[in-house]
């Protein structure tokens, strides 16, 4: 259960020396692509399983209700507050950080007419439990290649700094904490939501170790 005991981002060959490199070596950049890309197609899974909504999307449910706002507008100011918290948390941005943003929202928006919408509960739960371990590993390689972390992934290698936790239970404590915050508010939980609160962590934990031992070095961290 070495996978479960990572606690911070593993530094292999091909990781940026730090997170604001405006011109970063082309392995880098790619294995930083295919790493999104296959967090996008994992977010497309979820989206197309229709078995609940991620647990950001419940706190943003929440926040819309509560504030009479959109969800889209709360989504955006969720996104604000966690960059917010960066700030005491020392995290830097890079490109990654942008990139996260535009290539899993493209990817999301090209293949999800092509990924089918099961019928059965079996398969939607098959298909939630393919999504979030694509998310996992896809966090895994674009986490290694340390050009900036999307907004929730820096709070979480933020927090893990602080407590010195595994990162598995790091981000399991914070999409727990946002569905119950966003189902109290008003948010609608489903039973993929639950999964996903309950498996990402382990997820993006195994993504990393995999990344670190198939890359020969684990020893080294961010």
């Amino acid at each position: 259960m070495n996978f479960l005991k990572v606690k911070s981002v593993p530094v292999v060959a091909w990781s940026s020396a730090n997170p604001l490199n405006f011109r970063p070596r082309a392995s880098t950049l790619i294995w930083l692509i295919i790493g999104l890309f296959l967090f996008g197609t994992g977010e497309t899974l979820l989206i197309a399983a229709g078995a609940g909504v991620s647990p950001w999307t419940v706190f943003a449910q929440g926040i819309s209700v509560t504030f009479g706002i959109g969800i889209g507008l709360a989504t955006l100011y969720i996104g604000i507050g966690v960059l917010l918290l960066w700030i005491p948390l020392k995290r830097t941005p890079g490109i990654g950080t942008v990139l996260n943003v535009l290539i899993i929202a493209g990817v999301i928006e090209f293949i999800l007419p092509y990924i089918p919408n099961p019928a059965s509960y079996v398969m939607m739960g098959a298909q939630t439990i393919a999504g979030i371990l694509l998310v996992g590993l896809g966090s895994g390689f674009y986490l290694v290649a340390n050009l900036g972390a999307g907004p929730r992934d820096g709070l979480m290698t933020g927090l893990q700094q602080v407590t010195n936790a595994p990162i598995a239970w790091v981000r399991l404590s914070i999409e727990i904490t946002v569905t119950i915050i966003g189902w109290i508010l008003g948010g609608v939980v489903g039973v993929g939501t639950v999964l996903f609160a309950i498996g990402i962590g382990p997820a993006v934990s195994t993504g990393l170790y995999l990344v670190a031992a198939c890359s020969g070095e684990q020893s080294k961290t961010n």
